[in-house]
């Protein structure tokens, strides 16, 4: 299974385990994420999203209000305020090795304690056309926080990354 890290820097030689910036007292660790997930990465580090798809376990109300007029395989929701970043965001992929990865069983993340150096880095390239090619439906809004608040109440499998850079987002 193909491991990608994904940053907007392209010279990392090295990926040393540590700690989410914004949780310091977390175990440190190298992070990736397999191909199916890739696409929840394909934005600018800090762009907040709102992201969602539906599982085996996903009630048939819950499909339907949410997800039975989408034709890709997720929804990623940004903030308009973040479309030109994303347009100007030059994004790498970092190919790893699988060997010291671990599943954490959420959402296609594999971590590693150890120092890892990958195998290959390329672009990404056009990140709206990598959204697109991904079958991904990107939505623009001026705010997540409804999004975001009523995925919370649902049976898809959701995923809210950055939300602390989210126009009055609280928590």
């Amino acid at each position: 299974m193909p491991l990608s890290h994904f940053s907007e820097n392209p010279t990392i030689a090295r990926f040393v385990p540590r700690p989410p910036l914004a949780r310091p007292h977390v175990e440190p660790l190298v992070w990736t994420v397999d191909d199916w997930h890739a696409p929840l990465y394909f934005l600018p580090r800090d762009c907040p999203r709102v992201c969602f798809w539906p599982l085996p376990t996903t009630t048939p109300d819950d499909y339907a209000r949410w997800f039975a007029a989408v034709p890709g395989r997720m929804v990623i929701a940004i903030e308009s305020a973040w479309l030109e970043r994303l347009r100007a965001a030059r994004l790498y992929r970092y190919r790893m090795p699988e060997e010291t990865f671990v599943s954490i069983h959420d959402h296609g993340v594999h971590v590693s304690r150890e120092l890892v150096v990958h195998l290959s880095v390329e672009p990404v390239g056009n990140l709206l056309a990598a959204l697109a090619d991904a079958a991904v439906e990107l939505r623009i809004t001026p705010s997540l926080v409804p999004l975001g608040r009523a995925i919370l109440q649902t049976t898809l499998h959701f995923s809210l990354i950055r939300m602390r850079n989210a126009r009055s987002w609280d928590g």
